[in-house]
């Protein structure tokens, strides 16, 4: 029996949603729609082919005669599997993908039609940049924006239309999107790490960032989806009490798949295979209606783009399977949200993971370096961490007993804490012959050994080593990479060029040799970035009181973590690694900032809209129905009809007090978010809109929640969390 059969009898419960004979091995259909190294040796010239891969590797550029000819050979090849159209892909602030699809069609000046690209089609584009965020680089009036081919990322077809991937700049040159900034942290990090990793391997050329996404969500029927405002406009649910079965049986995780979400799912793999999105794992996740899908890993910037264009499949997908996509980080109150686990390494082009331990004690020095600077990094920066990870909707999970802290720390595990304790321990300067070799076999040597058997992995700590990566477990479900990708290569690339300094210094003026040079500096960086090492239970109180004894920030909410953004801190960092300019990241966090204010104003507009549209109206026909109840048992019954209509008349009192106090929270609710939307700046606006008005949701919710305990299932009007939550 062919393999694909025998997966495909393994993976189905239900065999007729899926032909056996549709199903292609993954290995057939991979990238098959993506303009790769092998599509370029078969469409360009030797000449154009050796010049976009000089582009990709050490970003040389790309002069228009060559870019002419690579234009005519991705035309040809997109032409080849039926797209009518190109557009440039683009990731501006919003946090999602845009693109402008233009035809291939073009009239001669004769009138004769040809299909036409050429390379200034290729290299650049100008969009209006007048309706994307910009965090006030560019005013309402100043429309030119410019999209520019990122040639690290290959061009793509999906439909029929041709997808470039770009950068989207101002006219000014500011970066007004998410890519920009990441791509220069990953060259800022390939430089600085390629610089360190010559210490032990001189032909290392080129370090990658390598990323892992885990990207979990909710399918909720399409038609349930569509009967809730709150689902429809925010992608979550502002009311709604959790049914008497949810995720306590843990039933759920890792159990059958159901076969409609099957069918779903292959058809998600099968586009996913064609457009070179490497996914590798499905499951089912924790709460009812939760999954996850991942992919083998990939270089940073590609993944990133690969986990967009996932989230846009996954909607239309989605949509012909009958069910709706919740991406946001808590749809459901009761029960888990969804993450976006981020798995963080470094590779050499001569294929060493920097963070993986080594055979050889040499070896276990290099992973040594990049293992400590990397927590020595995110020691220093841990504020700009967390406010890589910050959003509206995230707020929801950060601090959550499902999520990590909103305090930053890292794990190690207890026997890698033991090697750290023991290099601080070594003796400064220049090391006796046994010394180092006591240091190199006894604790450098052991590193594999340690690993092979390490200690458990610890899912509430937000940056937790995992034995060759470290995992951002913080990361939203619905966000993009980008961010916390550019914030970590950032401030891994700047740790680096700072050790290499020191280490020279040793070197050329302490006349130390070069392993004790390093040992060294490492020495002094385990020693002052020994706060933020923390292998406990995050969630604990005490970790909170402890994490305040050692100075770790613990910014609760987004407005308090976005402030970092523009500290001198921040801007120093960002200056000196060429990643973001101080008007970038101002305007970055002004955008952020308004994407928060306008997430929570939406939230309190639909909230009002349930409220006054569809809560109050069904609070008040019940109402009726019992008082009309009431009043034929008292024409029955007469005098008696007091001991047979008490439970009426409770129900009733209990209905009006909750819709009474219902009633007055949304009503100062409106009113304070009328007062926050006529503040003067964004800032203030989102301090009001996070302490004022977001704590109005959870107490209409609350009265909100025991009406629907009171009220019948004929008269309520919002489909419940148990018929949201178990897919038929």
């Amino acid at each position: 029996m062919p393999t694909m059969r025998f997966d495909a009898l393994n993976e189905s419960s239900n065999r007729s949603t899926i032909a056996i004979g549709e199903i292609e091995k993954r290995s057939t259909l991979f990238a098959k729609n993506v303009f790769n190294r092998d599509k370029m040796l078969q469409f360009l010239s030797r000449d154009a082919f050796e010049k976009v891969e000089a582009a990709i590797f050490s970003g040389k550029k790309i002069d228009r005669k060559i870019a002419d000819q690579v234009a005519e050979g991705i035309k040809a090849w997109a032409l080849s599997l039926g797209a009518t159209h190109y557009t440039h892909w683009f990731q501006p602030l919003t946090g999602s993908t845009a693109e402008k699809h233009d035809a291939f069609f073009d009239l001669l000046d004769d009138g004769r039609p040809m299909e036409r690209f050429d390379g200034q089609q290729l290299v650049q584009q100008e969009p209006d940049a007048s309706s994307f965020p910009s965090g006030g680089i560019r005013n309402t009036f100043e429309a030119r924006g410019y999209t520019a081919w990122d040639p690290t990322s290959p061009a793509f077809v999906y439909k029929t239309t041709l997808c470039i991937p770009t950068i989207f700049v101002a006219y000014t040159g500011e970066a007004l999107d998410n890519k920009a900034p990441l791509l220069r942290a990953l060259h800022a990090v390939d430089e600085a790490a390629t610089a360190v990793a010559q210490y032990f391997d001189k032909n290392v050329r080129k370090v990658n960032a390598t990323l892992g996404w885990e990207q979990e969500y909710f399918l909720v029927d399409k038609a349930l989806a569509q009967s809730r405002p709150d689902i429809l406009m925010t992608g979550r649910t502002l009311v709604g009490r959790s049914p008497a079965k949810g995720q306590q049986l843990d039933d759920h995780y890792f159990g059958v798949i159901h076969s409609r979400v099957l069918a779903f799912m292959n058809e998600l793999e099968q586009q996913c295979m064609v457009l070179g999105i490497p996914v590798k794992t499905r499951h089912n996740e924790v709460a009812p209606n939760q999954f996850e899908v991942a992919p083998v890993f990939e270089e940073a910037n590609l993944a990133v783009d690969h986990n967009l264009l996932l989230m846009d499949v996954m909607d239309e997908i989605a949509d012909k399977h009958g069910f709706k996509v919740l991406f946001h980080e808590k749809p459901f109150a009761g029960i888990n949200g969804s993450g976006k686990h981020n798995n963080w390494s470094l590779a050499t082009d001569t294929g060493t993971n920097l963070l993986s331990p080594g055979k050889t004690p040499m070896k276990n020095l290099q992973f040594l370096t990049f293992f400590v600077n990397t927590i020595k990094a995110v020691d220093t920066y841990e504020e700009l961490v967390r406010s890589s990870i910050a959003s509206a909707s995230n707020d929801h999970r950060l601090g959550g007993q499902e999520a990590p802290p909103a305090i930053i720390s890292v794990f190690i595990g207890q026997q890698l804490g033991d090697v750290l304790d023991e290099l601080e321990g070594v003796s400064k300067g220049k090391l006796s012959p046994q010394e180092k070799t006591e240091l190199k076999l006894n604790v450098v040597g052991k590193i594999p050994e340690i690993l092979l058997d390490n200690t458990d992995r610890n899912r509430t700590s937000p940056f937790a080593f995992t034995g060759n990566k470290f995992e951002i477990r913080g990361v939203g479900a619905k966000m993009s990479c980008s961010k916390p990708m550019t914030v970590l290569n950032t401030i891994v690339a700047k740790q680096l060029v700072d050790f290499k300094k020191e280490v020279d210094v040793l070197i050329d003026k302490k006349n130390l040799k070069k392993d004790e040079a390093v040992f060294n500096v490492l020495r002094e960086y385990i020693k002052n970035s020994k706060r933020i090492r923390f292998d406990g239970d995050g969630y604990s109180f005490e970790w909170q009181e402890e994490a305040r004894r050692r100075k770790l920030s613990n910014n609760k909410n987004t407005p308090e973590a976005l402030q970092v953004l523009t500290s001198k801190e921040s801007i120093d960092l960002f200056k000196a690694t060429e990643v973001m300019s101080e008007v970038e990241l101002s305007a970055h966090q002004e955008v952020e900032l308004d994407n928060y204010v306008f997430n929570i104003q939406i939230e309190g507009r639909i909230l009002g809209e349930l409220v006054y549209n569809y809560i109050l109206p069904a609070a008040l026909t019940y109402q009726n129905v019992l008082l009309q109840n009431i009043r034929g048992m008292k024409e029955v019954y007469g005098a008696a009809h007091k001991n047979f209509t008490e439970p009426q008349h409770n129900i009733l009192e209990q209905i009006a007090e909750h819709t009474s106090e219902m009633k007055k929270l949304t009503d100062a609710m409106l009113d304070a978010k009328n007062r926050a939307d006529n503040m003067a700046t964004v800032a203030k606006k989102a301090k009001a809109y996070c302490d004022t008005i977001r704590p109005y949701f959870d107490e209409i919710r609350t009265h909100a929640d025991e009406l629907e305990k009171l009220i019948s299932d004929e008269h309520w009007p919002l489909t419940k969390y148990r018929e949201l939550l178990f897919i038929k």
